[in-house]
């Protein structure tokens, strides 16, 4: 578990956008994409890396199952960086079609988080 706590309002990034729940939200289940997930309560603003997963909120509580997380202080930007450097090699190697389709998709979301975090100092 990474995160339990009681907020205001968790902002989610959806494979079909990103959006906000807050408390009285009606019950969703929604698809995550690599991105960043921000639980506010009051003026604090916790942001946390998820890489894809599934969000589930009813009777006011959130539930992420994400396929991996790390608070944005704990994420190695080296590491990450370097995951996308091999990725983007191994496209080279892949034929056109589903694959190929696929491995584009999951490179561009990771490089998504990247630009994301880059120019971010604080909240």
């Amino acid at each position: 578990m990474l995160f339990a706590g009681q907020v205001d309002q968790v902002d989610l990034p959806g494979v079909e956008g990103d959006f906000g729940v807050l408390a009285g939200h009606a019950p969703v289940v929604a698809l995550l994409r690599p991105g960043l997930v921000t639980a506010i309560a009051g003026s604090t603003r916790d942001r946390f890396v998820v890489f894809g997963g599934v969000a589930e909120f009813s009777h006011d509580d959130l539930t992420i199952l994400a396929e991996s997380a790390t608070s944005v202080e704990d994420l190695d930007l080296a590491g990450l960086e370097a995951e996308i450097a091999g990725m983007q090699e191994s496209l080279a190697k892949k034929s056109p079609g589903t694959e190929l389709d696929h491995a584009i998709a999951q490179l561009d979301h990771y490089k998504s988080i990247r630009f994301t975090l880059a120019p971010t100092t604080a909240f």
